[in-house]
């Protein structure tokens, strides 16, 4: 048993290492610059000491600290443990630690690799999971088993899932993100794509992505287009489901809404077909995903008012969330869909700005939050001329009481929706404020 601390377990990537570490037998600490609900629940359910802000103390009599992307050299617990001698690594390095022996299947892409993560999880109800968001499912972004078989969300921004040991890898799409990470070089960027696919055994991909096509190594391809037919989407009990034909295995349905919901369903059943498990099994199984948090998750479901958290923070993720959420507007019957985009960093904000234009198309009224900076500089950037085609609302935050949305701008209620369909964007606290949590 080792004693590791961690700097900024707050985070959804380093708190499920955390969780994970502490099933396998290690006592946990950690830190971060402010408590909240995944704190909270490391403290209460992983015996977890919490250090709320950093605070150098924190790391006295540990064996080894794992410390975020977001930490800087600066930081008063990453010298002291510098200082004393402690082993030192970033959430990248430690993943050669953690996963090194273990049968790793590792997801990866721009968009969709929490929700075949997940999915995968539902299909392989015996393994092991770290996916990077809460499986609606099991509650967490964790699983443990007592085997070495482990479902891993693989992470592209700065290209940790290189240290993955992927034995299957599934890749959902790949399009340039995170690009202040490869310096802004596409083919590095390409390459480590290529790398990641390389180190596994098995390799699943969707075959019409543009990169994964022109791929030549060996592959499961799937066919979207051709492999998968009579989609359709249904309600169940008020909530989304999609139901799909694949290749000659037949029917299946899944929680969620859209052709993206049946692609990454379609990757998840091949990866478990190539493992090995029964094809009844992977249908019946697939039934118990039940979302994630944070995406297309609906928090608030009456018959006249719906609201729907979403992580979506990437134009593309937008969009197609967009037309999931047309759909189901229609099935429901609402005459409104209004949206409130929190934008996540003002680098991406800046290199996407013209598909964030474009990608709320059909909104009856957008709301724009100002920036989570995520750390970074702020920077002037005219989104209120940039938006105007819309009927656009600039807000300072909301909040949700007794079934009514609540948009503030300088201290005052500017809007409340309390009927239709209200959707949150953002990848920062958003969530917590759509919620009413903030």
């Amino acid at each position: 048993m080792k004693k590791i601390h961690f700097i900024g377990i707050g985070g959804i990537g380093l708190s499920a290492l955390a969780k994970f570490l502490f099933n396998d037998g290690h006592k946990i600490s950690g830190s971060d610059i402010k408590q909240t609900e995944i704190t909270n629940d490391l403290a209460t359910h992983f015996d977890a000491k919490i250090t709320i802000p950093h605070h150098e103390d924190a790391v006295e009599g540990v064996d080894r600290v794992i410390y975020s992307a977001a930490v800087r050299p600066n930081n008063p617990e990453y010298q002291k443990a510098k200082a004393l001698g402690i082993e030192l690594l970033s959430r990248k390095a430690s993943l050669k630690t953690i996963l090194g022996d273990k049968e790793v299947f590792a997801v990866g892409g721009a968009h969709g690799k929490s929700t075949t993560s997940a999915m995968l999880a539902s299909i392989l109800p015996q393994a092991n999971a770290l996916i990077g968001a809460i499986s609606k499912e099991f509650g967490s972004n964790v699983r443990n088993y007592p085997n070495d078989k482990v479902v891993f969300e693989a992470d592209e921004s700065d290209e940790s899932f290189l240290n993955s040991n992927p034995y299957m890898a599934i890749v959902t799409n790949v399009e340039p993100e995170h690009m202040e990470y490869y310096e802004y070089d596409e083919t590095r960027f390409y390459n480590a794509y290529r790398n990641f696919l390389s180190l596994a055994k098995i390799r699943i991909v969707n075959a019409e992505d543009p990169f994964l096509s022109s791929l030549e190594m060996e592959s499961i391809k799937l066919y979207p287009s051709k492999d998968m037919k009579n989609i359709a989407f249904v309600l169940v009990e008020g909530e989304p489901h999609t139901r799909f034909e694949l290749l000659d295995f037949g029917v299946f349905e899944v929680f969620g809404f859209g052709n993206h919901i049946a692609l990454d369903a379609a990757l998840a059943i091949l990866g478990a077909l190539e493992l090995g498990e029964a094809l009844e099994d992977i249908r019946a199984n697939l039934l118990h995903y039940k979302g994630i948090k944070k995406r297309f998750d609906i928090v608030q479901n009456y018959e006249n008012c719906v609201v729907i958290d979403d992580y979506g923070h990437h134009p593309t993720e937008i969009k197609v969330t967009m037309e999931s959420l047309q759909t189901y507007k229609k099935l429901r019957d609402f005459s409104k869909l209004n949206v409130i985009w929190q934008p996540h960093k003002y680098s991406r904000t800046m290199d996407n700005l013209q598909g964030f234009v474009e990608c709320f198309e059909g909104v009856d009224e957008l709301v724009i939050l100002p920036i989570w900076a995520a750390g970074e500089l702020e920077v002037d950037i005219d989104l209120k001329g940039a938006f105007s085609r819309y009927k656009l609302l600039m807000a300072d935050s909301v909040t949700k009481e007794d079934g009514v949305v609540k948009v503030f701008k300088d201290g005052h209620v500017i809007r409340e929706y309390s009927e239709g369909l209200v959707t949150a964007f953002g990848a920062g606290d958003i969530t917590y404020q759509i919620r009413g949590e903030a």
